[in-house]
């Protein structure tokens, strides 16, 4: 299963839209987005798509918001970190501000731990757990996206 991985689009819909496209291309089954997404237009390009995200510490969950993602069917994650299993793999997503993402960070419990927040694309192991930050799609010196094929544990960074 291949999975792609998008982080700090900071509202720019028209950097999602070309991420997607790089996903549809290498064919991902499922889209996360690890925070810091910036508003409804954003959310838009993922509606009709296995998406998740999380909240990132700049972004606004009002009752539109929540309103709009209940209508288009994206769940809204509720806990911290997003736990998933996709291709029989444990994956925890954070956006990376939060208290308990240095914990997770410390004694990894999981395949992947991925997250955003520093604009800065990252791929490293903690023990048997592979951190992924996909890099960012706004305030970055390069805009940056990743795909990870889950079942060969392999990991590509796109450029925009």
């Amino acid at each position: 299963m291949i999975i792609g991985v998008m982080s700090d689009s900071h509202g720019r819909a028209h950097q999602v839209t070309k991420a997607i496209e790089i996903f549809d291309r290498q064919r991902a089954e499922a889209i996360i987005h690890c925070g810091d997404v910036g508003g409804i237009e954003v959310f838009e390009e993922m509606v009709g798509r296995r998406a998740h995200f999380v909240w990132g510490n700049t972004d606004y969950f009002d009752n539109a918001t929540k309103a709009f993602l209940n209508s288009v069917e994206l769940p809204v994650p509720d806990a911290v970190p997003l736990a998933l299993e996709l291709g029989g793999k444990s994956i925890q997503v954070f956006h990376g501000h939060e208290p308990e993402f240095n914990v997770a960070l410390r004694t990894p419990t999981c395949d992947y731990i991925l997250h955003g927040h520093t604009h800065i694309a990252r791929d490293e192991r903690i023990g048997n757990c592979r951190i992924i930050n996909p890099g960012a799609l706004h305030r970055a010196r390069e805009y940056t996206i990743a795909t990870i094929n889950l079942s060969r544990d392999e990991v590509t960074f796109h450029r925009l």
